[in-house]
């Protein structure tokens, strides 16, 4: 099993984290929605539930829920800064489609 963040990904939420005053990480999984069945959820985590999966990379404390660690395994989080526009991408391995506005995806 493996989630990796780039360097931009870690710092952005490393930065994020000390802005916030509060956190320990952040927090990944996948949700159903959209054209194409599935949408990515990111959120900050404050407290670690019980059942979450932790991985760390680049010294940045990523928490799973064991239900969507199947469609994560092998997803690089990258952040990015494009003109005006800026967010994170995925690197998802599992991915074998996406919508035509990007915000869904299906395996």
């Amino acid at each position: 099993m493996s989630i990796t963040l780039t360097q931009k990904a870690a710092d952005h939420i490393d930065r994020y984290l000390k802005k916030r005053g509060t956190g320990i990480g952040l927090r990944l999984g996948v949700r159903n929605t959209g054209c194409s069945g599935m949408a990515y959820k990111i959120e900050y985590v404050d407290q670690a539930q019980p059942d979450d999966i932790l991985v760390e990379s680049m010294g940045v404390k990523v928490f799973i829920d064991p239900q969507s660690l199947s469609y994560l395994d092998g997803t690089q989080l990258d952040y990015s800064r494009e003109g005006l526009n800026e967010g994170f991408k995925f690197a998802n391995p599992n991915e074998k489609g996406t919508c035509g506005c990007g915000e869904s995806f299906t395996v």
